[in-house]
């Protein structure tokens, strides 16, 4: 899975979501301007010292983004999450190598970027009383239903205990 951030803001979200996407096996692209530098010790903090082994991609703007990822958004679709959309996330068919984008916490993705892309616009659903989840919380929750809908390909699937041995 690819999960894109169009200009995050908060760095402790973005290394939540670096940290998610190494135990995924995802690629994180970012979209500049970001709203901190990657050196910051928050966002090192919080990917922990997962941080090395993210796969991780910077573009200067959306276009950009579009440009080097064309190819592979040819056979791919990039999802849009949206307070705005029409649809939850868990109505529509993730591929294994879909896009996910989440706009910056204060605005979500531009409208202009929304307008001509209604059906891949998805949606978490919530009460009308509040604006948006936690950016790292709705990427999780994204991320994982895509994961589910293709068998979590590629994830350890089951567990051991450390010392002890599960009881029958």
């Amino acid at each position: 899975m690819n999960i894109v951030l169009h200009q995050p803001e908060i760095p402790a979200n973005t290394g939540n979501i670096g940290r998610t996407c190494v135990a995924t096996g995802s690629v994180l692209h970012l979209i500049e301007p970001l709203g901190f530098q990657l050196s910051e010790k928050q966002i090192r903090r919080a990917g922990l010292d997962y941080w090395e082994k993210l796969d991780v991609r910077r573009y200067i703007n959306f276009e950009d983004f579009l440009e080097k990822n064309q190819e592979n958004l040819s056979r791919s679709r990039l999802w849009m999450a949206t307070t705005k959309a029409m649809q939850a996330y868990s109505d529509v068919r993730f591929g294994p190598q879909d896009y996910i984008m989440f706009g910056k916490e204060s605005a979500g993705i531009p409208e202009e970027i929304l307008a001509e892309r209604r059906e891949d616009c998805i949606r978490i659903p919530m009460l009308d009383r509040i604006r948006s989840l936690n950016l790292g919380n709705s990427v999780a929750v994204v991320l994982y239903e895509a994961l589910r809908q293709n068998d979590f390909s590629g994830l350890r699937t089951a567990g051991e205990l450390h010392r002890l041995k599960w009881k029958n």
